[in-house]
């Protein structure tokens, strides 16, 4: 599958690395341009580009950047993708850390992954956003291994959402579905499920569990 992913950091950095590994045809983008990120092509096998051009042609387009930054991507990001492009948002919303005040997510209620589509003008898939960077590389399992982690899978799109979880099972994980984007405030950061390296039943009790009334850290 030819996937394109936004932002090497952590999760866009090791996510990059797995998914070449498993002989998948990533192109990958930064904020500092594609000579900054030669170590990492020369280490994957993937292709550096510029972040206007990550998605062309992409099945899968990962946005892995600080919420901040969204509003800041090239206009038209996915009009050369291909056609029915699952775009899988992994952000998070750090007001106190990084991102200050979002008024629309904070005052309005909109949820995080709700606000990217907004910004994009295209559906999303919140998942990978709270899994410690690392355990994409350790904590891989085979399908039914006991200790197999889970990840929470949010979005409206039915078939984007079963591309997204067909993908994260070849990654070596379990999913939950999570609902639709207006429910994936259950996964957004404070909220039990976040940083949760457990299995579904754990994840599916962390999920119903959540407060829609974001915790002090979390708000700005």
């Amino acid at each position: 599958m030819k996937i394109g992913i936004i932002g090497a950091g952590n999760i866009g950095g090791n996510l990059t690395r797995r998914l070449t590994t498993l002989g998948h045809d990533v192109s990958v983008a930064n904020s500092r341009g594609p000579e900054t990120l030669a170590a990492l092509a020369e280490e994957t096998g993937a292709t550096p580009v510029k972040a206007e051009d990550a998605a062309r042609g992409a099945e899968v387009v990962v946005i892995t950047i600080p919420l901040k930054a969204v509003p800041d991507l090239p206009s038209g990001l996915l009009d050369k993708a291909a056609d029915g492009v699952t775009v899988i948002d992994t952000g998070n919303y750090y007001p106190q850390q990084r991102d200050g005040k979002i008024a629309a997510i904070e005052d309005d209620g909109l949820t995080e992954s709700r606000w990217t589509a907004q910004q994009i003008g295209h559906p999303v898939i919140k998942a990978f956003n709270g899994i410690y960077a690392q355990n994409l590389l350790d904590r891989p399992r085979p399908a039914g291994a006991a200790d197999r982690i889970a990840l929470p899978v949010a979005g409206d799109d039915e078939t984007a959402k079963r591309v997204v979880r067909a993908l994260i099972d070849e990654l070596g994980f379990d999913t939950v579905d999570a609902g639709s984007l207006d429910d994936s405030w259950r996964q957004q950061p404070g909220t039990p499920v976040y940083g949760l390296a457990e299995g579904a039943a754990a994840v599916t009790t962390a999920l119903a569990e959540a407060s829609p009334e974001r915790s002090e850290g979390f708000r700005a």
